[in-house]
């Protein structure tokens, strides 16, 4: 693998990790609510679903996952229905910290936090099979596929965690 494709796709990933989805709106949430700590907590929740998806896209699940795409449907109704819950519960913290005699809301402990971008990451589906169709237009096919996909997906979560922890 070149120099040159290798810099092309960290570009990309880099777009790619820009580019707003549930995974930055639940760091910003995290990040604007409860400190910097807690984004990062969310950060590293939300990165090892990424590497939990990425690996099962380089271990060829995309094909399976193919045949089971009814179950598309259910991940992503279940995923959009906990970023409901989510954004309720962030409404609902909002509304109580305007009244007078409130309490602070309570902060949301390290492992929720964890566990929530864990879950926000995996209820995506669609990455993948967008991995699926992005990973392989970088391999060359002279070249050892296992090696370079390993690399690839390697580097992909490593930019993408990078950009979400900036």
């Amino acid at each position: 693998m070149s120099p040159e494709v290798l810099a092309a796709f960290i570009a990309t990933c880099i777009v790619l990790g820009l580019t707003p989805g549930p995974n930055m709106s639940l760091i910003l949430a995290s990040t604007l609510t409860s400190g910097r700590r807690a984004g990062l907590l969310t950060v590293a929740g939300t990165t090892s679903g990424l590497a939990l998806l990425v690996g099962a896209a380089t271990a060829g699940m995309t094909s399976l996952m193919v045949f089971m795409a009814e179950w598309f449907d259910v991940i992503r109704w279940i995923g959009a229905l906990y970023l409901v819950y989510l954004g309720a519960r962030q409404l609902w913290l909002f509304r109580q910290r305007r009244a007078p005699d409130a309490l602070p809301p309570p902060r949301p402990k390290g492992a929720n936090l964890y566990f929530e971008g864990l879950l926000v990451s995996l209820s995506n589906p669609k990455v993948l099979l967008f991995l699926g169709a992005f990973l392989p237009q970088f391999v060359n096919p002279t070249g050892d596929a296992v090696v370079q996909l390993a690399l690839l997906a390697v580097l992909f979560v490593a930019v993408l965690a990078s950009v979400d922890i900036g």
